[in-house]
């Protein structure tokens, strides 16, 4: 299968403005018209726009066991590109444009493989992972339109090799509270929301140290990105918040580790806990990898190392389904200001997810 069509295709995918946010994306936006045109009438198409810019797009032909899941949303481009981000250019045997790495290089060579080939295929193209409130995918596997498939493929970067673990993601808002008053005043050690947000910070990077199996073993990553409270040095502070975030590894709980850094409040009943995301590692909790093993020996594929970024296949793994995580490019690729796939990889996955959707049904 030639390069060239792939290009086209991923000429128009990158044209099309589907950055996240703003994420103003519907289900008659041209990007999807764009892909029911190429994939062809042999496809059966469903389409939920479950609002907000959030649409998952799937299909369909014949009963393939794979299912291929791909993200067309972007983050924002930003500033100092040195071409116009919608715009594809080919230098230097590189692809450069928004997405052309995450993930729009993935979806240009499903496009043409579903175009050309006569074989079974299923493709998921959402656009709500990159922002926030992302639900397409939950919404998919929960109304168990994911039990046809006995293998989910994931298109983000890892070079064209399979990964069948990485970190979860938990991102988590924690208010304390506490009693103002002037700071002349002894209870100041316990009645400050800022003092016990302190102790709280210290027992809780403590439990993730813990965590840690051996010397080299980075255990849990936690960070604690945002803190502020407090008004004055002399006045009790009333209020105090903190937004962390914590990436366990593959087979670890969110909500476990969560409820112990819960314990970690000295009084818990001034303190608020908001989690605006939780996607647990792959495989999740009692999950394994085992099938998604299976899986890449059957097709003589050798697995990649653990990654620590996360994916949506953590989502489908949470619901019982094997995945993995296999598409072109390198995440050192994504997210920055010329953005780019190196067309060695486009020409790499043409030919590992042809042979995967030859073998399929």
């Amino acid at each position: 299968m030639s390069l060239q069509p792939v290009i086209k295709h991923l000429t128009r995918l990158v044209a099309c403005d589907t950055q996240n946010p703003p994420r103003l994306i519907s289900a008659d936006d041209g990007i999807f018209a764009y892909c029911a045109k190429t994939v062809g009438s042999s496809f059966d198409i469903q389409v939920w726009d479950h609002g907000d810019g959030r649409v998952s797009w799937l299909a369909v032909r014949g009963k393939p066991q794979i299912l291929f899941n791909v993200h067309l949303d972007t983050v924002p481009a930003g500033e100092g590109w040195s071409n116009d981000p919608h715009e594809l250019v080919i230098s230097d045997e590189r692809a450069y444009g928004r997405g052309s790495c995450d993930i729009k290089g993935a979806a240009a060579v499903l496009l043409e493989i579903a175009s050309h080939s006569p074989d079974h295929m299923a493709i998921l193209f959402t656009s709500d992972e990159e922002g926030a409130g992302g639900c397409c995918v939950s919404r998919f596997v929960d109304a168990g339109l994911a039990e046809p498939f006995t293998q989910i493929v994931v298109a983000e970067p890892t070079s064209c090799q399979p990964v069948l673990g990485h970190r979860g993601y938990l991102s988590v808002k924690t208010r304390f509270h506490g009693i103002s008053g002037h700071s002349s005043e002894a209870r100041a050690l316990n009645d400050s929301a800022t003092h016990d947000m302190a102790r709280w910070a210290a027992a809780a990077l403590e439990v993730a140290r813990k965590k840690k199996t051996a010397a080299a073993d980075p255990g849990v990553c936690m960070n604690i990105g945002i803190v502020n409270g407090g008004t004055k040095s002399n006045v009790i502070a009333g209020e105090a918040f903190v937004h962390w975030s914590a990436r366990l590894r593959p087979g670890e709980s969110n909500e476990h580790f969560l409820e112990q850094i819960k314990v970690c409040a000295a009084q818990p009943d001034r303190v608020e806990w908001e989690v605006p995301f939780a996607g647990e590692p792959l495989p999740a909790a009692n999950m394994s990898a085992e099938a998604a093993e299976h899986f890449c020996t059957r097709h003589q594929m050798n697995p990649a190392a653990n990654v620590d970024f996360w994916t949506e296949a953590s989502l489908f793994s949470a619901a019982g389904k094997p995945a993995l995580v296999l598409g072109p490019g390198r995440i050192s690729e994504a997210h920055q200001t010329d953005e780019w796939v190196a067309l060695s990889q486009l020409e790499l996955t043409i030919k590992r997810y042809g042979e995967l959707v030859k073998s399929d049904g």
